[in-house]
């Protein structure tokens, strides 16, 4: 780009507007809104995966945020819930929580950003008559409207190898909306090694929960195929808040002697989310996990250890914040990725995208949906874009301020890396990015097709 070249002004792009702060606020709300996203973690499956692509009211209202909230206000205990059809739970969820009650949490609030954004007016609407709507849809349509309201450019799937349904979805599968991109979960396999091992048997192994080295050739093997047939863009695991590496567990040699060389030799990087506490309150089923405070030097460990892998982190509880951002100060492998689950939530959003910012600058994802239902899109990322562009203004404000002469173009420079740019270079398809070339050529096309 031709530049200009007196004095102060080199290096400046012509035709570079200058932001005043009168016009900041708005110039920045602009640009987040506009500017197209990468979902980069999210629970979604494309209709081709028939039952598992979940969509519609009876999908949302049944989401287990929701779940959890309805029995706080005590209607109906957790087993005689559970024991009704799924459309008699959701009859259940709309009475109390948004026609007895005020819906004002921001999972009941994002239900009502939905329903309006789909031109549907929530005020005036019957349960009957948004089942009606969303049962006269076309899915191909309805999908591509959910993701052009969302300004959502693609998502990352969580898949899971090891889940019989998912694979025989993946067989049956000749093409994909390639708008949905994978990634290869290994849950199953490090926290529930006797499960992995049982499934690794009836697929033919003949492997005992002996972690020896034939068991560990076996998952090898099995999660070599599995990533050629899905081809992925990471690795994935989630992780208790009691995890702790190194160790001399079971769950640390999967991911010395598997995992971290699958990453490797793949060239993928790796994805931990960690502090979720599994049932709590086994009564609330996957509405029952909690949080707990986890320990972040264990990622540290894992950046220190294996300097070649990227690692993509976050962690469920609030406290863990700030020492997540520090540590990714220290390790340039170490890449902080959205506000997880119980934090997502304007307040904690909004300080944990300002301490981002404070820390690390553009270098890090604020944001995933983590959605589970497909027009769950919609609100999580209106939600979280006004509050990113809020924390985005109030940083350039006073950098402005303190007498810089910020560009439009330099804020659409940073609002692509902070929406799409960083996590094309943490998996390698960025221009310029390590292996770009070689991973487009594995991962662009492969059982993508449109």
């Amino acid at each position: 780009m031709e530049t200009k070249t007196n004095g102060s002004e080199t290096n400046r792009p012509i035709g570079s507007t200058t932001v005043g702060l009168e016009s900041l606020g708005r110039a920045v709300t602009e640009i987040v809104r506009q500017t197209p996203v990468i979902d980069v973690h999210t629970h979604l499956f494309p209709r081709e995966f028939g039952r598992l692509n979940l969509y519609g009211i009876d999908d949302l209202l049944t989401y287990h945020y929701l779940v959890a909230e309805y029995f706080r206000y005590g209607a109906v205990d957790p087993a005689s819930f559970f024991s009704m059809p799924r459309t008699e739970q959701a009859e259940h969820i709309y009475r109390t929580i948004f026609v007895e009650n005020t819906p004002l949490s921001e999972a009941a609030r994002g239900l009502i950003t939905v329903i309006r954004s789909l031109g549907i007016d929530p005020a005036s609407t019957s349960l009957a008559e948004l089942r009606s709507f969303f049962a006269n849809q076309d899915l191909a349509e309805h999908v591509g409207r959910v993701f052009e309201l969302a300004n959502v450019d693609s998502v990352v799937m969580t898949n899971d190898p090891f889940d019989n349904e998912e694979i025989a979805a993946w067989n049956a599968a000749e093409t994909m909306d390639r708008k949905f991109r994978p990634a290869l979960r290994m849950d199953r396999l490090l926290n529930d090694w006797p499960g992995a091992c049982e499934f690794l048997s009836r697929k033919g192994s003949n492997i005992s929960p002996h972690l020896g080295d034939r068991a560990i050739t076996a998952v090898r093997r099995y999660l070599d195929e599995a990533a050629e047939q899905m081809q992925p863009l990471y690795l994935a695991a989630s992780l208790p808040d009691n995890f702790v590496y190194p160790s001399g567990d079971i769950r640390n040699r999967l991911i010395e002697e598997v995992m971290l060389p699958l990453a490797r030799d793949l060239s993928l990087p790796v994805m931990v989310m960690i502090g979720v506490r599994r049932g709590v309150n086994v009564s609330l089923g996957p509405a029952g996990d909690g949080v707990g405070r986890a320990d972040v030097a264990s990622v540290e460990r894992l950046c220190a250890a294996n300097p070649d892998i990227r690692f993509l982190a976050t962690f469920l509880s609030r406290e863990n914040q700030h020492e997540l951002c520090v540590s990714a100060r220290k390790f340039s492998n170490l890449t902080p990725f959205g506000c997880w689950w119980f934090l997502n939530n304007p307040s904690i959003i909004t300080e944990i995208t300002s301490e981002r910012l404070e820390l690390l600058g553009t270098t890090f994802i604020p944001q995933h949906s983590d959605a589970r239902v497909l027009e769950q899109l919609i609100y999580k990322w209106s939600h979280s874009r006004e509050v990113i562009a809020e924390c985005l203004t109030r940083s350039y404000e006073r950098l402005i301020r303190s007498g810089y002469r910020l560009e439009h173009s330099r804020i659409r420079h940073d609002v692509l890396d902070l929406l799409q740019n960083n996590f094309k270079r943490c998996v390698g398809l960025a221009e310029g990015s390590v292996d770009a070339t070689a991973n487009n050529n594995i991962r662009e096309d492969l059982h993508l097709a449109s």
